[in-house]
């Protein structure tokens, strides 16, 4: 060999040795998959992480407020050509397998589920404080079956997705493997997170041993395990931790944030960066104060459910020349204050949902409302509806008129003690009791639909039964999984 050849070679050599160095040091300033989360630190960021999805905008079914749409509380809103392609056909049950929100909600979900799964599978192996391990798994498992439990209502059986390195091609689960696994996760949850009280202040919003205990009883009140659902519900009222708040308007208003009626809450600041809630900005007063699109617009059928004199009734719907903070609500130019049907009648009135409001004038300060995912007073009435269907209606007596005591604020002459006791009357007086208290807060879709009452509610606004149960799968989910996923029947 030639000495210009052999200098050649090692040249080369010494080239590629040096190649392959650069090439293997690890990215110090960037996380990865293999190197994240590895501390206590990345533990509780990983965990937070899983909270966030709270934030997006697209986690409240879409962005736009379809279940309460969906049915007999509201309707669209804003004004008559604003989203009546995309939102307005959730009105009348014409959405289709395309309709605008349904591919957002499900990936924020899945997004969600991805960010705890993380959580679940990697905390485990990180040298750290051991309580606080248990803990934040336990949050993460929380979170997991709170975006589960969304989605097979929603969607029904759904793939579950337990890894954070699953198969690109994972095949949708029945309804039942669907809530078994919410189950699991938030027995665990019950199980190992801690007391409302034993959180600091830095831990507002954090989710808590009564807010699992609570999500239980609504899941298993929606299978009709009424059994399970009375014991869950009635160990959150024992637990002593919670309370219904004097005023209600305070379940739902600033005055009540992580109050003593909050059973699990999304915590916002007034702004309209990721830190603010855009779902009370949608449904915001449109036009004079502008503090939102307006969307959810209060029916006729709920003004009618209320009960006369029930203060609930301001304390749910704005409506036109109110004066709320020293505000007065002009609403909409582009608006019709009315909308009357062909025969004259009318059918919708301008106005908005009471809950979400904030007080301040501008679209900012809108954005700062915490929206309440389980409040006391839902946890009151799941319980009384329980102790009815185990044939318990005194012991259902006394967490129901407990609610209505609150609403009626210390007027004796309204909303008078329920002494009904036959089961199938209490039964329909304590679904519409929930509808009144809990209006407008995205529970009535779901509640007539596990009661069998949808297609009698609905049916006249278009719901048909063995179909509108369920929401379709979203069709570009479909498409991406190259015929893995299969559609909801009649879609």
């Amino acid at each position: 060999m030639k000495i210009s050849q052999a200098l050649y070679i090692i040249i080369f050599g010494l080239i590629i040795a040096g190649c392959s160095d650069f090439l293997s040091v690890n990215p110090q300033s960037e996380l990865t998959q293999e190197a994240f989360p590895s501390t206590q630190q990345d533990a509780l960021q990983s965990t937070n992480a899983v909270y966030s999805t709270l934030r997006s905008w697209h986690y409240h079914s879409g962005g736009f407020p379809i279940l309460d749409i969906m049915s007999d509380d509201a309707h669209k809103g804003s004004n008559p050509d604003d989203a009546a392609n995309t939102v307005g056909p959730y009105d009348d049950f014409t959405h289709s397998t395309t309709q605008d929100g349904l591919d957002r909600w499900w990936n924020t979900l899945y997004q969600g589920i991805r960010r705890a799964n993380i959580v679940i599978e990697k905390v485990p192996s990180i040298e750290m404080d051991e309580t606080l391990k248990t803990r934040f798994i336990a949050e993460a498992r929380f979170l997991r079956g709170l975006y589960y439990f969304d989605l097979v209502r929603a969607f029904g059986g759904v793939p579950l997705v337990t890894s954070a390195e699953p198969d690109l091609k994972v095949p949708r689960a029945s309804a039942e493997d669907t809530f078994d696994l919410i189950e699991q996760d938030l027995l665990f949850a019950a199980d190992n997170l801690p007391l409302k009280s034993e959180y600091g202040a830095d831990d507002l919003g954090r989710a808590t041993q009564g807010a699992a205990q609570a999500l239980l009883a609504r899941m298993y009140l929606f299978q009709g395990d009424f059994v399970n659902a009375e014991d869950y519900a009635l160990d959150v009222i024992a637990s002593d931790e919670y309370d219904l708040e004097n005023e209600f308007i305070d379940a739902n208003g600033p005055e009540g944030e992580h109050g003593v009626e909050s059973v699990f809450e999304i915590g916002a600041v007034a702004n309209a960066g990721q830190s603010g809630n855009q779902y009370a900005n949608t449904q915001g007063v449109r036009g004079t104060p502008n503090r939102g699109w307006g969307f959810n617009r209060p029916s006729i059928d709920l003004r009618e459910a209320f009960e006369q004199d029930d203060p609930r009734e301001s304390g749910t719907i704005i409506e036109l020349g109110d004066v709320i903070d020293g505000i007065e609500i002009v609403g909409d130019s582009n608006t019709p204050d009315e909308i009357t049907d062909g025969s004259g009648n009318v059918i919708e009135i301008e106005s908005y949902n009471r809950k979400v409001w904030i007080p301040g004038i501008s679209t900012n300060t809108q954005f700062g409302h915490n929206r309440r995912l389980i409040r006391f007073a839902d946890v009151l009435l799941m319980a009384a509806e329980a102790l009815n269907e185990n044939d318990s209606p005194g012991q259902a007596l006394i967490h129901l008129n407990r609610v209505r005591e609150r609403a009626r604020q210390g007027n004796a002459g309204i909303l008078p003690d329920i002494t009904e006791t036959n089961k199938d009357a209490l039964r329909d007086i304590i679904i519409h009791e929930r509808r009144v208290e809990l209006a407008l807060e995205g529970h009535r879709f779901w509640d007539l639909v596990r009661t069998s009452k949808a297609e009698e509610v609905m049916g006249e606004e278009g719901f048909i039964p063995g179909k509108h149960e369920v929401l379709p799968i979203p069709q570009s989910e479909i498409d991406l999984s190259q015929g893995v996923l299969t559609q909801n029947d009649n879609w």
